[in-house]
């Protein structure tokens, strides 16, 4: 039974994490793959786990290798992971490369935590900030205007900017923020269209400061995928290819599969990247690549362009707060201090004006 059924499509990637790891830890123990499939089957933490685990089971039961039957689940194990369980496999290192995937996955799930932990902070600060606004602007703002019509004096123009925000509001208010939320959806689904996709994420890439940690995260994955597969003895260009498909970023991925097509054609990755001077990968990327080629150990320097890239994306998050925090503080000091100065200020010389009144009686 192959669960690729559109509402079937959401595994946890902790739980692919948690199969592996025991996975590894039974292979290891000697325990039989029947046995193994048998006994995760019994402890899914899901109705759809335990059906998943236990259509393995009956597939390895009747003779499928077991890389065949997790080909059968894409919706839990992508192209990436049954290429290292085949290698493992046919060699008889399934043990091994399971524990391969345990470190990998490991890695990969430390690394979304950081990306979605750095864009966690400005998501929630930009949130409250809407939320904020959207209340002030349909229930205070529009209260303002007939407070400040009563006044028999000159508004300053920060009243007058108010005011005619708080008026559009009181009108519009609600068609405003409706509008508002369309367009974001719009374009949402526009950012999906296949043929609008890679522009997009070409796009993202350009971002300031976000750009660059999407591109180190995804820099950081391509890099270790090839490394972890290379290592295990996966051929190069089959490696390169599997790769490929786990590139999330369309416009990366276009470059990829120049790089895998020149490399069929007897170019190396590191005269291809010379060749293309994709802006994407930095100049340390070829460089490096460059030296393992030469020196027969590209495992090896792809798994350290990995840890640096993981590096970097400690390095930029950590920026990021330095950089973000002080911009919105700002940025909401200086809307709350516009409209405390467009509330006082007229009530300041209206009372003025009454204490001049009365002084001069």
């Amino acid at each position: 039974m192959n669960l690729s059924l559109p509402f079937f499509n959401r595994v946890k990637f902790i739980d692919k994490l948690t199969f592996t790891k025991h996975m590894s830890t039974m292979i290891h123990a000697g325990v039989s793959l029947s046995e193994t499939l048998e006994t995760l089957a019994i402890q899914a933490s899901s109705q759809q786990l335990r059906t998943i685990f236990r259509d393995l089971l009956g597939d390895v039961r009747n003779g499928v290798a077991l890389a065949d039957a997790l080909r059968r689940h894409p919706e839990m194990f992508d192209e990436f992971y049954v290429n290292l369980v085949a290698v493992g496999e046919e060699s008889g290192n399934l043990a091994e490369n399971f524990q391969f995937l345990v470190d990998h996955l490991s890695k990969s799930y430390a690394l979304q935590r950081k990306v979605k932990g750095a864009l966690t902070y400005p998501g929630v600060v930009f949130g409250a900030a809407s939320l904020m606004a959207f209340f002030v602007s349909i229930f205070i703002l529009p209260q303002l205007v007939g407070f400040f019509d009563s006044f028999a004096i000159e508004l300053p123009i920060t009243t007058r900017i108010l005011l005619a925000i708080a008026g559009f509001m009181e009108q519009h208010g609600i068609v405003f923020f409706v509008t508002a939320a369309g367009v974001v959806v719009a374009v949402v689904r526009l950012t999906k269209l296949p043929f609008i996709k890679p522009h997009w994420h070409r796009a993202v890439l350009r971002m300031p400061l976000f750009g660059q940690l999407i591109l180190h995260s995804q820099l950081s994955g391509m890099m270790r995928n090839l490394g972890v597969l290379v290592r295990s003895g996966v051929p190069l260009s089959r490696a390169l290819e599997t790769t490929t498909y786990t590139v999330d970023n369309l416009y990366l991925r276009s470059h990829v599969k120049v790089i895998h097509l020149s490399l069929n054609q007897g170019i190396t990755i590191s005269q291809a990247l010379e060749r293309y001077q994709f802006s994407e990968f930095p100049p340390l990327v070829s460089t490096m690549i460059a030296v393992g080629e030469r020196t027969g150990n590209l495992e090896e320097i792809m798994l350290y362009l990995a840890t640096f890239y993981e590096d970097e994306i400690d390095n930029i998050t950590k920026n990021m707060t330095t950089v973000l925090e002080p911009i919105m503080l700002l940025s909401i000091g200086l809307i709350v201090g516009f409209m405390a100065m467009a509330i006082i200020s007229p009530i300041y010389e209206l009372t003025g004006s009454v204490r001049g009144g009365v002084g001069g009686q």
